[in-house]
This record gives structure tokens, sequence and C-alpha cells, in this order.
């Protein structure tokens, strides 16, 4: 499995695929899709889904994870060649400055670009210490004019990513290119995979969904088509292990997954998740039987799509689930393959415990 995951993710990493334009890691996931045995659909927001029928009776399941990523688009192309943009996601803007990026125009024909940085010697005292507002941003081609750059497939709208690169450290660990959240993509085909073999499960809705990084509610329309009972959302949780990071919690790389059990982001959308119980309690108890250490988080800040795909129906049980990862929306974020691998485990395990007689009524659980 860990060679398995090791190889989607260091593929995946490597596909662009800007929110709003995930076709090409689409293609990519359907074809693992089908390799499993899964016929899969797509909605028109692009969302890509596979069903596993399972128990009749049982609480139906829809495990999903995001394909999309972060990053820019063109919004002005200047008359000597250099390209304005806008930031699409939460890009942070002091990581920008030098980074390469790739225009995404299409398999063969994308360019890559250099976000600009004022050449030191030429920087003023009072410049030495100031982020760049993305406004001021520009993006080098190496082109010399506006004709050259829009010859090249480069318009006002055209997709930009960080150049997609994967570095492989010491241990199991990996850096690079959106493992936000392509790494909770490995993970769930890998799910997909075990789920598509086990003697019992409830019936799975495997979702791949777009526009994360945009406005969280790429899966939103999935949820309503599929309507299940429970949610099982699979992002990064943060870890906390590194000098700048100690103060947010104790979730350390390399020892587990995470559990969220509070996220709120207040930033522009009061809106969050808070788990519904009965997964929190299957979700220790699977992790105790299966001796994994299961990590805890609770942040303001973080937002995942899981804020809107509970407010669906009557309303679904829902719980993010996740990988810790190091460096978030920079162009190199880091994971460790050994918690993904448990993290498949877990989730396979647990799934395959939800048959007809498992509650989601809160007042089993809430005291």
């Amino acid at each position: 499995m860990k060679t398995r995951l090791r190889t989607l993710l260091t593929d995946l990493m490597r596909i662009p695929g800007l929110s709003g334009h995930e076709g090409r890691v689409r293609k990519y996931l359907k074809a693992e899709m089908q390799a499993i045995g899964l016929s899969t659909r797509t909605d028109r927001l692009g969302n890509l889904i596979a069903t596993i029928e399972g128990a009749p009776g049982a609480p139906s399941v829809m495990l999903f994870t995001h394909m999309d990523q972060l990053g820019l688009v063109v919004r002005k192309i200047e008359k000597n060649g250099y390209v304005r943009v806008e930031r699409l996601g939460g890009v942070p803007e002091r990581a920008l400055a030098s980074q390469a990026v790739l225009f995404s125009i299409g398999e063969g024909r994308d360019v890559p670009g250099l976000i600009a940085n004022k050449s030191h010697h030429a920087t003023q005292p009072d410049e030495k210490y100031k982020v760049v507002q993305y406004p001021d941003i520009y993006i080098d081609t190496g082109f010399t004019s506006a004709e050259e750059v829009l010859a090249a497939g480069i318009d006002v709208g055209t997709p930009i990513v960080y150049q997609p690169n994967v570095v492989e450290l010491a241990g199991e660990r990996i850096a690079g290119t959106a493992v936000d959240d392509r790494a909770g993509c490995a993970v769930v085909v890998e799910a997909a995979r075990a789920l598509a073999k086990a003697d019992k499960r409830p019936t799975v809705h495997i979702v791949f969904s777009t526009l994360e990084e945009f406005n969280l509610r790429g899966a939103l329309t999935a949820a309503q088509t599929l309507q299940p009972d429970i949610a099982i959302q699979i992002d990064l949780i943060l870890a906390a292990d590194t000098p700048d990071m100690g103060s947010r919690g104790d979730v350390r790389l390399g020892e587990g997954p995470g559990m969220a059990m509070f996220s709120f982001h207040g930033r522009g959308t009061l809106n969050g998740t808070i788990p519904h119980p009965a997964l929190v309690a299957l979700f220790e108890k699977t992790a105790k039987a299966e001796k994994i250490n299961l990590q805890k988080s609770a942040h303001i800040g973080c937002l995942t799509d899981s804020s809107y795909v509970q407010l669906v129906g009557q309303g679904v049980a829902s719980i993010d689930m996740g990988f810790p990862m190091r460096y978030s929306h920079s162009s190199l974020e880091l994971c460790d393959l050994g918690d993904l691998e448990k993290l498949t485990r877990l989730l396979v395990s647990a799934i395959t415990d939800i048959g007809p007689d498992f509650s989601i009524d809160r007042d089993d659980f809430e005291q």
C-alpha cells in the first residue's frame, strides 16, 4: 500500500489543476477508479463520483477529498510581456517572490514563468522587509511583448500554479506541490481499492471534489445529489511540531492520522465543522482496535468543504479526518507517507464497521 501511495502522490503532485480547472487531475483519478473496477460519473461542476454499493439499511457514506489546488489567474498582460495576476485561494503573498510558476494551458503546451523579485542590489532600506502585495506582483515569462504572450496561449483568465515539484526527504517524508490535497486524493484512491474488496460495508460514495480552494462549495453539489447520511472529508491537519507552530496544538508529523475536533474560519466566512459525536466515537474506537495513534486538532483559521456538506437535506453527520502537514499553501508542503498509510487503514476499518445498526442519532451520544 505504501508503495502505491507514494506513486499516486508523486504522480498527482506533478499534475496542474487550479481550482475550476481540474480536468487533468480528474482524468488521472478516473483512470485509477476504473482500474479498481469502479465506474465514475462527472457532474456539471466537475466533481468525480464513484459509488460502491453496500449493505441495505446501513447509513450511506460520502468519502470525499478535493482535487483542486490554489494559485493565480492572469488579470492583465502588459505591452512589454509581463503578466499581472489575481490570487485564487489563500495564496500567501510573502511566499511568492522568485517562485517558479506554470501557466496551465494544456498538456504539452504549458508555459513556465517566474514571479519577479526586485534585484537585491537595487532594494532600498525601506523595502527590505516589505511584502509585495499581489496587485503589484508580475510574472516574467521571457517573452518581450503582449503579442508573444498571447501567441503562447496565455490570455486573461489563464490558470497559474506553482511549478509542479516533488522533493523526497529523509525517511518517508515527501515535500512538493499541492500536497493539499493530492495526498488526500491518494488516500481516498487506496481506501476505495480496499472498500471495493471488503466483505461487508455500507454504500460508499467516493467523491473527488472541485472548487474547494475557491469557495469550498464544489462538494456541496455532489452531496445534494447523493444525499448521504454520513460525510467523511479528507484533508490536511496542521502539524504543530515546528518552532513557529508550537502554540497551535500537539499534532506531529509521522505520528499518525488526525481528527479535527473543531474548525472555524472567521475571515470572510462564518463557518466551520464540529464533528458528529457518533463519528468521533467510531474513529476513536477503531484507532484503538487497530493500534493506530489518532491525533486531535482544534483550530480557528482552518475550513474545509464539510462545513457546507453537513448542511444538506436533514443534515449530514460529518467529520474532518486527515494527515499532518507542514507549510500549508506554500509552494513546498510536507507530509509523511506513514501517516497516509495509517489514515487509509483507519478509514477502511472504520467505514466497514458502519452497518444497519450504526446509530447517528445525536441523543445516543450527547449527554
